[in-house]
């Protein structure tokens, strides 16, 4: 039977990964492997909501920017306790993930999710913030250290070598958005005060913004590799793990560019176990594995440094 070239073209472009993203479309982890696979790239696609939602031994709240770490990480402490398998963990920005459990749940498109975290992981100065105004944590535990980078197009056509290269205004850019991403406020903006002044804090997120050659982002460490991929910004800036999984773990067509220490910023990474956790051993163990030498290997393995 002479198959339709209509059929024929769907079948590439679910093979490619979709049309979207060139092939590249989220999720960027492998996925479980223990029941039907139904994702469909940019229609029903939910990659920062991973493990199991129903009646997990375990509840997660992690960084966003920790989304290439989850699967070897949740497999590795399986592994290490084994009594907890049903893992459910939330890698959306750390202040969406404050709003959620505020506000008692999240909502994805149809889905309401209504599970509290019995850990949540930010930056440092998040956490004693929230500590100092909430209240949340029963005990905190330091576990990782990163910095900044700058992606780019696959061999840096556009010859970006640091800050002020992402002022002209011919190049478009991807940007976090300083409403809800610490990076932006805590880190990025203050490298580039460093580097130049008000002047270039203004040019990238005032007329950059204005003029549209700067997108500001939703959710940076998913838009901006996505968005290169896409060729829809040339560069943008995101910690360096981030640039590290696509650019040399993943090999897609994304370049990094690394900046020395005078140009950068370091930010450390705090687990809180919550103080009404429903699931509170299960929360002190993660805590433990976190710190624990095979915690600390796979944050290695994708380019984090110890917290000390």
């Amino acid at each position: 039977m002479r198959v339709p070239n209509w059929l024929m073209t769907i079948a590439l472009l679910v093979a490619a990964g979709g049309a979207g993203g060139g092939g590249f479309d989220p999720p960027w982890n492998p996925p479980p492997g223990d029941g039907k696979n139904f994702t469909v790239p940019g229609i029903d696609n939910v990659p920062d909501l991973q493990g199991d939602v129903n009646d997990p031994d375990l509840v997660v709240f992690l960084a966003g920017n920790q989304y290439m770490v989850v699967r070897d990480l949740v497999l590795a402490f399986k592994e290490a306790y084994p009594a907890y398998q049903r893992v459910f963990v939330e890698t959306l920005p750390p202040g969406v993930l404050v709003q959620q459990i505020e506000q008692g749940a999240l909502i994805v498109g149809n889905l309401r999710i209504s599970l509290k975290p019995d850990v949540y992981a930010a930056g440092r100065r998040r956490m004693q913030e929230l500590q100092r105004d909430k209240g949340w944590f029963a005990q905190t535990a330091d576990y990782a250290r990163n910095r900044l980078a700058i992606m780019t197009r696959a061999g840096n056509p556009d010859r970006i070598a640091g800050w002020s290269d992402l002022a002209r205004l011919d190049l478009p850019i991807c940007m976090p958005n300083p409403k809800w991403e610490a990076i932006a406020v805590h880190q990025i903006i203050p490298a580039l005060r460093d580097a130049g002044g008000e002047q270039l804090v203004d040019q990238i997120y005032t007329r950059k913004v204005e003029d549209g050659s700067n997108f500001v982002t939703q959710i940076h460490h998913r838009q901006t590799p996505l968005r290169i991929l896409e060729d829809k910004c040339a560069a943008g800036a995101v910690w360096y793990t981030e640039a590290y999984f696509h650019a040399v773990m993943a090999k897609h067509p994304i370049s990094m560019v690394t900046l020395p220490d005078s140009q950068n910023r370091y930010s450390v990474y705090t687990a809180g176990l919550m103080t009404d956790a429903q699931h509170r051993k299960a929360g002190e163990d993660f805590l433990h594995f976190l710190r624990s030498a095979q915690g600390q290997a796979v944050y290695a393995k994708y380019g984090f440094l110890p917290a000390e």
